[in-house]
């Protein structure tokens, strides 16, 4: 009893351990300790107790990893403490129950020697059941700890998605080896695909066009509790419209981050058209966050929306002024698809609404926005935009990327977290992001982390967290497209499936 109840331990202590492998601690080695223990403890238990040992890793893996989310239910939740650690516990077992469940299923039926080519497969399964079931939560997924280690080379050809499967070959080789003692063969496999990601990484699969666009994104640094007090509205689109000031004249585009005007879009007319007005006269293209609420059908919309000028076709003289193209409902927009559970919808909403002020947030009754939308423009630049956490679902953003597509834009509000380390694993996932499509990815939030990220992944400016300021860069356009972009997750689906066969293969010859 008490050696089960220390794998136990051990294997959430594993779990745990691997949130030093992701921002902002970036020890990518952690994994390829903290994953091989586990498996190593999988392979030693019983296979009885085989979920159970990957729901303790899961638990300790999320535990820790998004420990960040309970710094917004903590202080946004309205409840009381245990109540909010109750949460917390209640989701992180819910995500949990994805390892647990591919350990059960590659310890009950492949044995030890067999784990290399079939754990791929099943664990891509599941992490893909993660990445969709209840809308899909992806976080921590395991290979966005490695966009500064050698197999970041790996990401444009199969992506992050694909590099979960090398991660577990080399870890669960690793283990056999430890408990076999056949060292030779399994350390000589994880080097060449170590070495292959160095290799790749020489590799120029999207080169700049020496083409480049000015580009400034304005931090506004509102406090969460303030941003939706109607009171505070006016101040905050006065602050916008004054840090921005300076900036119209020398910049092609302008980004404000999620819902950075407070107001309902039919309520800020006036202020849209004016903002319209003063970008288009500037020559400049603006994006912002919004949010639009249709009184006739009573639907409400978490939007980016292009101001100013769109593009040269477009463009309109009037007695020689520049004159933009908004209109309430104008095309140029993009409402978000990938809505967050209890922020932004409410599951089984007649329910549990009124149960505790964290089911009834301000705007968390949103209506999900299409799968593929129509690219943003603004002054003749072509933007896939991605809201918030959206950023983190690579399919998603695939289908939103087209010939014509010139950058990623992800705009968030992670004021939600405060000082956590939940604000850099957002940011690392949107460095994996330009690395696997090639693209540079301009990163606008409210409060931090702002940052303009280059098409190989790396941050090239950035602003302090919880300071209000402005970015301004030179952003480099780029042609050429990544492997990935142009195969997505088909050639690491045939791959792992093959691997897999094989394994089933020895598994029925025996």
């Amino acid at each position: 009893m008490f050696a089960t109840k220390f794998k136990f331990a051990l294997a959430f202590l594993a779990g745990a351990l691997m949130t030093f492998g992701y921002a902002p601690f970036s020890y990518w080695l952690v994994l390829f300790v903290s994953l091989p223990i586990y498996l190593y403890l999988l392979a030693q238990t019983q296979p009885k107790q085989s979920f159970k040992i990957g729901f303790a890793f899961g638990l300790g893996w999320f535990g820790a990893g998004i420990s960040w989310v309970h710094v917004s239910i903590a202080d946004f939740g309205g409840l009381p403490l245990i109540a909010s650690i109750g949460l917390m516990l209640l989701l992180c077992s819910y995500l949990a129950l994805f390892p647990a469940l591919a350990s059960y299923l590659i310890k009950r039926y492949f044995s030890l020697k067999l784990w290399p080519l079939a754990l791929p497969f099943v664990w891509l399964s599941i992490e893909w059941l993660r990445s969709w079931l209840f809308t899909g939560f992806p976080w921590l997924s395991l290979g966005y700890s490695q966009i500064n280690s050698p197999l970041a080379g790996w990401l444009p050809l199969i992506g992050e998605f694909g590099l979960n499967a090398l991660i577990l070959i080399i870890c669960s080789s690793l283990a056999l080896s430890f408990i076999r003692k056949h060292w030779l063969s399994n350390l000589s496999l994880t080097g060449i695909i170590f070495i292959s990601g160095v290799v790749l990484d020489q590799v120029n699969w999207a080169t700049p066009t020496g083409n480049t666009a000015q580009i400034a994104m304005v931090q506004g640094n509102i406090r969460q509790e303030l941003r939706w007090t109607p009171e505070q509205d006016q101040p905050t689109m006065d602050k916008y419209l004054e840090m921005t000031s300076n900036h119209w004249l020398n910049n092609d585009v302008i980004i404000w981050p999620e819902a950075a005007i407070p107001q309902l879009e039919p309520i800020a007319l006036d202020y849209l058209r004016d903002l319209d007005s003063i970008a288009a006269a500037s020559n400049t293209g603006l994006i912002t966050g919004i949010v639009n609420y249709n009184f006739e059908t009573k639907q409400a919309y978490n939007n980016l929306i292009g101001l100013g000028v769109k593009n040269s076709a477009s463009s309109n003289q009037i007695d020689g002024v520049t004159v933009g193209h908004y209109r309430y409902l104008h095309a140029n927009r993009f409402a978000k698809h990938h809505l967050l559970p209890i922020g932004e919808f409410i599951p089984l909403e007649s329910w549990i609404r009124g149960l505790a002020p964290i089911f009834d947030l301000p705007m968390s009754s949103f209506t999900r926005g299409d799968y593929q939308q129509a690219n943003i423009q603004a002054n003749g630049f072509n933007f896939a935009p991605a809201i918030c956490f959206e950023i983190a679902f690579p399919r998603q953003i695939a289908s939103n990327l087209y010939f014509n597509t010139d950058f990623i834009i992800t705009v968030s509000n992670d004021a939600w977290f405060g000082a956590s380390h939940g604000p850099a694993q957002h940011l690392e996932i949107a460095q994996v992001r330009a690395k696997e499509f090639g693209l540079p990815v301009l990163r606008s939030t409210n409060n931090g982390i702002t940052a303009f990220i280059d098409h190989t992944g790396a941050i090239q400016s950035q602003l302090p967290q919880f300071e209000d300021a402005v970015l301004t860069d030179k952003i480099q356009l780029v042609s050429g497209e990544t492997p990935y972009r142009k195969l997505g997750d088909w050639p690491i689906w045939l791959i792992s499936l093959s691997l897999f066969f094989i394994a089933v293969k020895f598994r029925m010859s025996r």
